[in-house]
């Protein structure tokens, strides 16, 4: 890693700029799974997960920012907190009948995770408390980015990825490769294996689209052709 991070070293600025501005596009993947949900006329088949994650993951981001004292990160993180309030709006609206209960109980205890943290970083050790908080969003976005895969047996009984979040999935990846590669320049152990672990579950879930097909693309395009 050594000899990368030497290589790496003289674009050091340029990556992470990149790495910013990818992050920032990847919060507007959520518009492209919004839109699949709206052509569909229902949430069926969708999870508000992702989204009710992103929100509690910028949330704590904010947070995270203001004891780093960096704004540029709490700005970024507001930006992704907006557009995932939404998100999760327009899936409420798509959402009928008893689903709505499910969403309303998903929110609540997305609120109370987000509220919990938060309430932890008011009363932890000053000395500690910065690298434990980061600990736990590192676990945070672990969860989030391995979350498609807890649909794993569905999309293997059906055969299909319909569903998942293809667009989310895809940018997250190339996040998460920008930041390995920042993380490489920085030398920084912990940055490197959390977007290591993140990219491979990325590329997993990522393969999973070429094994089996979103059915309901094909359909569409017999029906155009």
């Amino acid at each position: 890693m050594e000899a990368l991070a030497v290589a790496l070293q003289p674009h050091k600025d340029i990556i992470g700029l990149s790495a910013a501005i990818i992050t920032v596009l990847q919060f507007f993947s959520g518009v492209f799974v919004v839109n699949d949900i709206r052509r569909k006329g229902s949430s069926e088949g969708f999870s508000a997960g992702p989204f009710l994650g992103g929100a509690v993951f910028s949330l704590l981001n904010i947070q995270f920012g203001q004891m780093l004292q960096d704004d540029a990160m709490i700005k970024v993180n507001m930006i992704g907190l907006g557009l995932n309030v939404v998100y999760v709006c327009a899936f409420y609206w798509y959402t009928v009948g008893p689903a709505k209960n499910k969403v309303w109980g998903q929110i609540g205890l997305a609120g109370a995770i987000a509220v919990g943290l938060i309430a932890y970083v008011q009363y932890e050790d000053p000395k500690v408390v910065q690298f434990r908080f980061g600990m736990i969003l590192t676990v945070i976005l672990l969860i989030l980015v391995g979350m498609p895969l807890l649909g794993l047996g569905q999309i293997l009984k059906s055969k299909s990825t319909e569903g998942l979040p293809f667009p989310i999935i895809l940018s997250g990846s190339f996040v998460s490769l920008a930041w390995l590669l920042y993380g490489i320049v920085l030398r920084s152990e912990f940055l490197v294996a959390q977007n290591a672990i993140a990219l491979a579950l990325g590329l997993v879930q990522l393969s999973l689209f070429v094994i089996f097909p979103n059915k309901s693309s094909v359909k569409s395009k017999k029906k155009t052709n």
